[in-house]
């Protein structure tokens, strides 16, 4: 069995602080990395993340701000570089959900969750590759979703963000691969977090129906796949998307 080893490793996990971004800031932890976990509005979440994490909070800071603003996401790199000498790991994890049917779905429903999901994956890519470049070695991985290839009722933007992520990961992938940096994608499908705990029960019931498995995915099965991609052994690896969804 492989074991990770991040020791001496700087990593970045958007989202980091909830849900899937915090089982993967937690593995990574747990591997021996330094974690930025950054979040966007939850404090309070937040704070109880730091909490739950024991003597591993030494390794772990925590950052607030709109991944989707450029001039935030710039301010936090400058304030980043002042801290670390180097950048080892990007997870671009952070993104959000705003459900309607496309006709009836406001405008500034579409802009939100482009601008956080897909512009935020853009700006926290930029730039980390700058950063990455330099050193000649680094990973950077998304978190997609299957809904970007099958599309789903009421979730045209998300499915749009998502499918916009995919696309861009694989140029970039072969933009960076000659410099040691690889870039990749992680999908989860159904994964038993708050991220849909929104669901009726009539819909949780359906969507678990259509999993062959017949059950929702644990935020730590997507970690261990993150940790594959961010690691050494994975250095072949870039410009893919692991699908994680019990056969969705």
């Amino acid at each position: 069995m492989i074991k990770f080893d991040f020791t001496g490793q700087i990593a970045i996990v958007t989202g980091g602080t909830r849900g899937i971004g915090a089982a993967i800031s937690t593995a990574l932890l747990c591997a021996g990395a330094k974690v930025v976990a950054t979040y966007a509005n939850n404090q309070n979440a937040a704070e109880q993340f730091a909490d739950s994490q024991g003597e591993l909070a030494a390794n772990l800071q925590l950052r607030r701000f709109d991944v989707g603003d450029f001039e935030q996401a710039n301010a936090f790199f400058e304030d980043f570089d002042r801290q670390y000498a180097q950048l080892d790991i990007l997870v671009n994890c952070a993104g959000i959900r705003q459900d309607a049917v496309l006709a009836m779905m406001p405008a500034q429903s579409w802009r939100r969750v482009l601008q956080v999901n897909l512009d935020g994956a853009f700006n926290m890519a930029k730039l980390s590759a700058l950063r990455m470049l330099q050193k000649r070695y680094g990973r950077i991985i998304f978190l997609t979703s299957p809904m970007g290839r099958m599309g789903f009722a009421g979730q045209a933007n998300y499915a749009a963000s998502k499918a916009g992520i995919l696309a861009m990961c694989k140029s970039l992938a072969k933009e960076l691969a000659k410099r040691k940096i690889t870039a990749n994608c992680v999908s989860p499908g159904f994964i038993d977090t708050d991220f849909i705990s929104d669901l009726s029960d009539e819909q949780h019931k359906a969507y678990k129906a259509m999993v062959p498995m017949g059950r929702f995915g644990q935020a730590e099965e997507v970690a261990a796949a993150v940790l594959y991609l961010a690691s050494a052994q994975a250095a072949y690896v870039t410009g893919i998307e692991l699908e994680l969804s019990g056969g969705l």
